[in-house]
């Protein structure tokens, strides 16, 4: 008889996991913790006391509901990067865009459902530089019964890149925004929270270990959470399967190396197929222009079991930082599964053409002594944006007058060699402007890198959709010949693109979700200088076309 309560504890621990279509309660408790890396110590701002914070688990078509409490001094808000938030844009969580940020010592509860998406994806703060140490995995299993469209990995380990600052971040954006000057660099990359047992002050026992069974094949769910750097990701002695990149399945492939912007994700299979031992897993930076960067490799170790501890690490070296073929070539293969039960929807015609200049540019500002008058800013088609200090999403619903206007430039304003040398004037506009678009339009934004002050790739993130990366270059893009190079049959799908240094990247969306998106480079030194700007998609005539009423505990600015 002792077996029956035992079984019925186990039904009862896995019941959340066996269920289709089940609602989930979290509590994220957002708190301060001591931590020490690198030798020093400082107190971080973490969900729960975690960092990385917790992974939420769910399952496609559930509903999830999260009640943040905020018990720090700054203001917070908690984005779910990737979920699309169909009429739910109260709970996307960009601060002043979708709401305004959740006070100290009150709480508000994030209140969606995960519709047609199944993957890894991530929660971030939304506000101030709080994501550096504020954020943790999504997960999100399949319905029921439905298989991965790939053999079952023996078992599935989240794994969050990420950057750390032995300065108080806030600080050292504060600092940079007086000066106006760029500022300084994280002191080390992270894996799991740690820079790992290669790096200063470390121990050979240092650092996240993926122990791992002879034979077996294990899923990793990779996570690039660092603030402002993309990273090569590798194991010593081991081939990579990428079978997936933000909550999208790809069309498998095999590769020693993958390439992970800020807000992407990627799942790859990695086979325990070499000899007893421990290899050596690098996360590195990647940057092909004459940017300062972190140069810091993070390590951790894949570990076979009965393997002594104490037994050397075979190791391995990793891209160098300008790298460009290997990350180009990464890019190149990836492709939407584009299956029968996982088509690729690509839009086929084009309602609205957009051309959006991605870069930077120099603004008057008497008091910015570093910069000799002088400051850096970002733009998107020589407009940075300005933040309202009331929520976009509010001002849209409830109809309130002077928080932003609608005419947003779907083109630059002056056209000019873009990936050259620039205008002579590098001053930018300002204005909080919008982009309007009618429901289920649809939409191609070619994003083009500038050579303003310097060339650089821009991850940017579109918020409330995916898309398709359907064409790809360097140097302008050419609006005559590079469409008949565009992919329109199986186009990689994502949330988060890459937009090449001196080149550019074409996406194509169906613009089905009503409300206030945001698109932002995801860099946040550049999102801070303003290079970021909204979408406004307009409520369709249908009875579930419409964005849903507010909640009734919306923080109010």
């Amino acid at each position: 008889m002792e077996s029956w309560p035992r079984s019925l504890l186990l039904v009862l621990c896995l019941w959340p996991l066996l269920v289709d279509g089940m609602v989930r309660h979290y509590k994220f408790n957002v708190v301060m913790k001591n931590t020490t890396r690198l030798c020093s110590s400082k107190p971080i701002v973490t969900v729960n006391g975690k960092f990385p914070g917790p992974t939420l688990y769910a399952r496609e078509g559930d509903n999830v509901l999260v009640k943040v409490t905020n018990h720090i001094k700054y203001n917070v808000t908690i984005h779910w990067h990737g979920i699309r938030q169909i009429r739910t844009g109260w709970a996307d969580g960009p601060a002043y865009i979708t709401q305004c940020p959740i006070p100290s010592k009150q709480s508000y509860v994030y209140n969606f459902t995960i519709t047609g998406q199944r993957g890894t994806l991530l929660w971030h703060a939304h506000i101030l530089w709080l994501r550096a140490t504020l954020h943790g995995g999504v997960v999100i299993l399949p319905k029921l019964h439905v298989p991965y469209p790939f053999p079952a990995p023996y078992k599935e380990v989240v794994v969050i890149l990420g950057e750390w600052w032995k300065s108080d971040t806030e600080a050292v954006i504060n600092e940079a925004m007086k000066s106006g000057i760029a500022p300084n660099v994280s002191d080390a990359h992270t894996i799991n929270g740690h820079p790992g047992p290669m790096s200063t002050c470390a121990t050979s026992q240092d650092g996240f270990k993926l122990k791992v069974d002879s034979g077996k094949t294990y899923m990793l769910r990779v996570i690039n959470a660092a603030l402002n750097e993309e990273l090569f990701f590798k194991v010593a002695g081991h081939q990579l399967t990428v079978v997936e990149v933000d909550a999208v399945y790809t069309k498998p492939f095999k590769t020693d190396t993958i390439l992970i912007a800020p807000g992407q994700t990627t799942n790859v299979l990695l086979t325990a197929d070499q000899g007893a031992g421990q290899y050596l897993v690098t996360a590195s930076p990647y940057m092909d222009a004459p940017i300062a960067v972190d140069n810091k490799t993070a390590t951790a170790t894949v570990h076979y079991t009965n393997t002594v501890s104490t037994s050397a690490i075979t190791t391995t070296n990793p891209p160098p930082q300008n790298a460009t073929p290997v990350a180009s070539n990464f890019i190149d293969s990836l492709r939407s599964l584009n299956s029968k039960r996982y088509p690729a929807k690509v839009p086929l015609k084009v309602d609205h053409s957009l051309l959006f200049t991605v870069g930077l540019g120099i603004n008057p500002c008497p008091t910015c002594i570093a910069g000799n008058g002088s400051r850096v800013v970002a733009a998107i088609n020589n407009v940075s944006f300005v933040m309202p200090t009331t929520a976009l999403l509010q001002a849209h619903y409830f109809n309130i007058s002077g928080v932003f206007t609608k005419d947003f430039p779907g083109n630059p304003p002056i056209a000019f060699n873009y990936t050259g040398s620039g205008p002579a004037n590098l001053q930018t506009m300002t204005g909080t402007r919008l982009y309007q678009l009618a429901y289920n339009s649809t939409v191609q934004v070619v994003l083009q890198d500038t050579g303003i002050i310097s060339p650089e790739t821009h991850p940017v993130h579109l918020h409330g959709f995916n898309f398709f990366a359907v064409g790809r270059g360097l140097g302008n893009y050419n609006p005559k010949t590079s469409p008949k190079k565009f992919n329109l049959v199986d186009p990689i799908e994502r949330n988060t693109i890459g937009v090449p240094s001196g080149g550019w990247v074409a996406i194509r969306f169906l613009a089905d979700n009503p409300g206030v998106w945001f698109l932002h480079c995801h860099l946040e030194v550049h999102t801070t200088w303003g290079l970021k700007m909204a979408f406004v998609v307009e409520n369709g005539k249908g009875p579930n076309e419409s964005l849903l009423p507010p909640p009734k505990d919306l923080p109010i600015c």
